[in-house]
């Protein structure tokens, strides 16, 4: 049986059961990280006969003047629906009326395995892309796959008389700062309210030993090049936020970053390293130097057409 739930009637403890119990399902479909991105949040669940999860589709939901707008929270890269072995509604077309009378608008990036149906009226996809590169191999394995330009870079850097290096940090406030002194709201579209968001999943990750936040410094002047975030999760690892100066634009820092959380993570059987970003031309030829491969996912929104909207333009 399929059930819209809010987030009162929501048993968390059953979700990250179900989670647990799907394979593939992405990492950002955790409770603990829907805590840190949305707060609360609808979903429609399939309950099993002892009150078990057996499948659910999050439904992040906002109050707006013309209706409830379901909507992508930041840095939470995909949703979607989410299936175990026991689900008897195995198919996105069972859960889209759900989305049709609960949401006047809605937006949602779904996981890469998704099967889309024959949409109905008022809902479209569109193609959004990633890069994966899996992490089974050695590191020396991974450097091969590397372009020989950033080989090149990588021996360059360590023939300095001062090479730059890679270094832990647990101060992400550094970080989102050098990124708000370079890429302003203009860029993104985020404000610095935003980051509050980004500031609590931090909080939560470290929490679960989860994240890795890893910094360059000018080794001279201790100036910040850049810094990175990556969480860890069963599956692998994601990139999830970056910032760069252009002193460290220029230094390549960024890549020091990537190619030292590769050759860290190297060697593990079944995870990937999502580099979460590759739309962009100029990012997808960044992540493509490090041997990582396209990976598409589809981005599903639904619009409801009433006399509202018209209304409030007249």
């Amino acid at each position: 049986m399929l059930r819209l739930l809010q987030f009162s009637d929501l048993d968390l403890v059953r979700w990250d059961a179900c989670v647990a119990a799907s394979p593939g399902a992405p990492a950002y479909v955790q409770a603990w990280w829907l805590r840190a991105t949305a707060g609360r949040w609808a979903a429609v669940v399939e309950l099993g006969p002892a009150g078990d999860y057996r499948s659910l589709l999050p439904l992040p939901t906002k109050w707006r003047p013309w209706g409830r707008v379901g909507y992508q929270p930041l840095f939470t890269q995909q949703l979607g629906l989410v299936l175990t072995p026991a689900s008897q509604y195995r198919e996105l077309a069972d859960y889209l009326p759900f989305i049709r009378q609960t949401c006047f608008s809605f937006y949602q990036q779904l996981a890469p395995a998704t099967r889309l149906p024959a949409l109905p009226p008022g809902f479209t996809a569109a193609e959004r892309l990633t890069y994966h590169l899996s992490l089974e191999a050695s590191y020396p394995e991974l450097l091969q796959g590397y372009t020989a330009e950033y080989r090149r870079r990588l021996r360059k850097n360590q023939q300095l008389p001062q090479p730059l290096y890679v270094t832990e940090s647990y101060n992400i406030e550094e970080i989102i700062y050098l990124f708000l002194s370079y890429r302003g709201p203009a860029d993104t579209g985020l404000h610095p309210r935003h980051y509050v968001h980004l500031r609590r999943l931090v909080q939560a990750a470290q929490a679960r030993g989860a994240a890795e936040v890893r910094q360059v410094r000018a080794p001279d002047t201790n100036e910040l090049l850049a810094g990175a975030l990556f969480i860890r999760h069963a599956a692998g690892v994601i990139y999830l936020f970056a910032a760069v100066s252009p002193a460290g634009r220029a230094a390549k820092a960024p890549m020091l970053l990537l190619d030292d959380a590769l050759r860290r993570h190297a060697g593990r059987a079944g995870q990937v390293f999502d580099f979460e970003g590759g739309t962009l031309p100029g990012v997808a030829r960044f992540f493509a130097n490090f041997g990582a491969r396209p990976v598409s996912y589809p981005a599903l929104t639904f619009t409801q057409k009433t006399w509202f909207p018209t209304w409030m333009r007249l």
